[in-house]
């Protein structure tokens, strides 16, 4: 099973990307973004849990991140592959992602890091809200994102890097030409699983 972290921070493209890998590759797409707003808008306890944490912008607990991707992850059965998407955001998130794949011995492929120039990311924050009308897409929230991305996240990078898992992506190109150099990436990763 190929298993892709895709990482960078918030405005990145990581969701648009990963669409794409889906499209050609047939991967599985597990979003923690997605799976804590979809608690939010069934109001589960757990949704109500995370409302607020996220309409700071701030990040959910480890455990709770870890327990929700874990449930997920369970639920696949015969996929050629997996995109984790907003997870890990911390090294001790990466370690027990590595454990999650471990006792089902399989690993980490890669981990595309889309990087991106600080200005263009609260650009398309903003193009965002504007266009889906998301509450957590206001300068306020934004500014806090990026900051714990930087402080939090971003130490992330060299977990992966260390393990010889690293790619990092120029994202500040258009759609297709970031995703040429994903497609590259993951090209050359099935003729080394090949050989």
């Amino acid at each position: 099973m190929v298993n892709i972290v895709i990482f960078g921070p918030p405005g990145s493209g990581k969701g648009t990307q990963s669409q794409k890998i889906i499209e050609k590759y047939g991967y599985t797409h597990i979003s923690t973004g997605e799976l804590l707003r979809k608690e939010i808008t069934t109001g589960s306890k757990l949704g109500h849990q995370v409302k607020d944490i996220i309409g700071r912008g701030d990040l959910v607990s480890d455990n709770l991140i870890i327990d929700i991707l874990e449930k997920e992850f369970n639920r696949l059965r015969d996929v050629p592959g997996v995109i984790f998407d907003g997870f890990p955001r911390t090294t001790q998130q990466a370690q027990e992602l590595k454990k999650i794949l471990n006792k089902r011995g399989t690993a980490v492929s890669v981990m595309l890091s889309l990087e991106v120039e600080q200005n263009e990311l609260i650009k398309r924050l903003l193009a965002r809200k504007a266009i889906s009308g998301r509450q957590d897409d206001n300068m306020v929230v934004i500014e806090n994102r990026l900051v714990i991305y930087a402080d939090r996240t971003a130490p992330v990078v060299e977990f992966y890097r260390k393990a010889g898992k690293l790619s990092i992506i120029d994202g500040s190109g258009s759609v297709d030409d970031i995703f040429t150099q994903i497609d590259n990436v993951l090209q050359n990763l099935s003729k080394q699983t090949a050989q």
